[in-house]
């Protein structure tokens, strides 16, 4: 099995690689820590970077995660070839793009890009934000599946996932605390759904409500709380169509916890009653 010890980054193409990066910082209260040979990389905590945007096309997304060592690394790519995918082992300039000093590529079943990475980059310096939006921490990521269910046993097999809880087919899935790392949704092409990031209280959450809908910023969902893990949160679109989220007081979780099928009704996506597009949930053929 594959051991995932962080969740490091995403790496985005978008239309207009200046737009994105004004409305990451302006908007969302991110941080321009880098650019260097078209890529600009942003933050919102003290990690090194959490999403990379690039100029190009704006359904080309990769996930970072993270591994132990060297060793660890050289166990995936085996494990993973050996399953019958293709791998990508990363140069050293690639890297160093990525900014950790090693790490391979490679497709899941539903073909979203994952990059395992070894030793990604600490930052030497702290978080500072385009605007105090209150953000403390990348914390996780929609993605979307082709199969859910296929999807939910190749990382709970393969990778030391596990679930949280279900909406419909969609799996909320783990390797800490966090009551979840990825939501699986439930889509007929890959890519990141939407991207988290964890604010420090409701206030923060109630302060950007106000800000971003009086800088016409298209709210997609809340503020609500969810049902499935407990926090407060607020969805809203970016550039290109990507979803953000601000949430706080995420449930954690432990060995003992047992996994509770929701529905998929408003109440399950909201315990105070807001009302989401609940499109993104539809089950399809995913029982096929």
């Amino acid at each position: 099995m594959i051991e995932v010890v962080g969740f490091r980054y995403a790496r985005l193409g978008t239309a207009d690689l200046e737009e994105t990066v004004k409305f990451a910082t302006d908007m969302i209260g991110l941080e321009v820590v880098g650019r260097e040979n078209g890529l600009v990389y942003t933050r919102g905590d003290d990690r090194d970077h959490n999403i990379c945007y690039f100029e190009g096309d704006p359904t080309d997304h990769t996930l970072g995660l993270e591994l132990a060592d060297f060793d660890a690394l050289d166990a995936a790519e085996s494990s993973l070839s050996a399953a019958g995918l293709e791998i990508h082992r990363g140069t050293d300039e690639e890297a160093a793009a990525r900014r950790c000093m090693g790490y391979i590529n490679f497709k899941d079943p539903s073909g979203n890009s994952i990059d395992l990475t070894v030793r990604p980059f600490a930052a030497g310096r702290r978080y500072f934000p385009g605007r105090d939006a209150g953000i403390d921490e990348f914390s996780h990521i929609g993605l979307a599946v082709t199969n859910p269910r296929e999807a939910e046993k190749f990382w709970s097999e393969m990778f030391n996932f596990r679930t949280s809880d279900w909406i419909g087919w969609s799996a909320l899935m783990t390797f800490d605390a966090v009551h979840h790392r990825f939501a699986l949704f439930p889509s007929n092409k890959p890519g990141i759904q939407h991207i988290n990031f964890q604010v420090r209280e409701t206030d923060d959450v109630m302060c950007s409500n106000y800000f971003l809908r009086d800088h016409q910023v298209r709210i997609q969902a809340g503020p609500g709380r969810h049902s499935l893990s407990g926090a407060r949160f607020l969805y809203f679109y970016g550039p290109d169509n990507m979803i953000y989220e601000y949430s706080c007081g995420v449930r954690m979780v432990d060995d003992s916890w047992r996994a509770r099928q929701f529905p998929v009704n408003d109440a399950s996506f909201c315990a105070w009653g807001s009302k989401p597009d609940l499109s993104v949930l539809e089950a399809g053929d995913a029982a096929e």
